[in-house]
């Protein structure tokens, strides 16, 4: 039964997808504008503490690729403009969220649509937090203050190493409850 939910989200019509993804949009927006927090580190606000990647995340893993994709560029966009943290628009964190959709997706369109492990999901998660979370949002950061790579990056990946594996419980739990 659950195999058969996830193929229905999967293949659904168009229409679907974009309510569907639409709606993981939203998620995304007020668990990162309202719920989220944003920690300095020196005098940049540099590190923020949110769960709006899961929305995202849960797009690219339920919808595939391209609505994956589309609500990471959607709910960033769109979160700014509703409200702008931290100073001016800046396209790399665009791209960086729209990787935290198309990362998942691939893995997704990759393992023919089964259930996701444990293991499977970690491997995923920690693959897109590593390449988008820490690595490129870090580069990003380090352009957008003109501050050194390696100032943000040490607890930058902390907070990425302590947070991967709670989005893996979450999403985990999602997955099942939607299965």
């Amino acid at each position: 039964k659950r195999k058969e939910v996830l193929l229905l989200l999967y293949n659904a019509n168009k229409t679907k997808k974009i309510a569907y993804a639409a709606l993981l949009t939203a998620i995304s927006i007020i668990l990162t504008r309202v719920f989220g927090t944003t920690i300095p580190i020196g005098s940049a606000l540099a590190l923020r503490l949110s769960f709006g990647e899961i929305p995202i995340i849960l797009s690219g893993l339920l919808l595939g690729p391209v609505f994956g994709g589309a609500t990471g560029l959607m709910a960033d966009v769109i979160g700014y403009v509703i409200n702008p943290m931290g100073g001016a628009y800046f396209p790399g964190f665009t791209v960086t969220a729209i990787l935290t959709g198309l990362i998942p997706g691939l893995f997704a369109v990759l393992r023919q649509r089964k259930e996701w492990t444990w293991s499977s999901l970690l491997g995923v998660i920690g693959l897109t937090n590593i390449i988008a979370g820490v690595l490129l949002n870090t580069y990003w950061l380090s352009i957008y203050f003109g501050s050194p790579f390696m100032a943000f990056l040490p607890p930058r990946l902390i907070t990425r190493l302590v947070l991967i594996p709670v989005y893996v419980v979450i999403i985990n739990v999602l997955t099942k409850m939607i299965y």
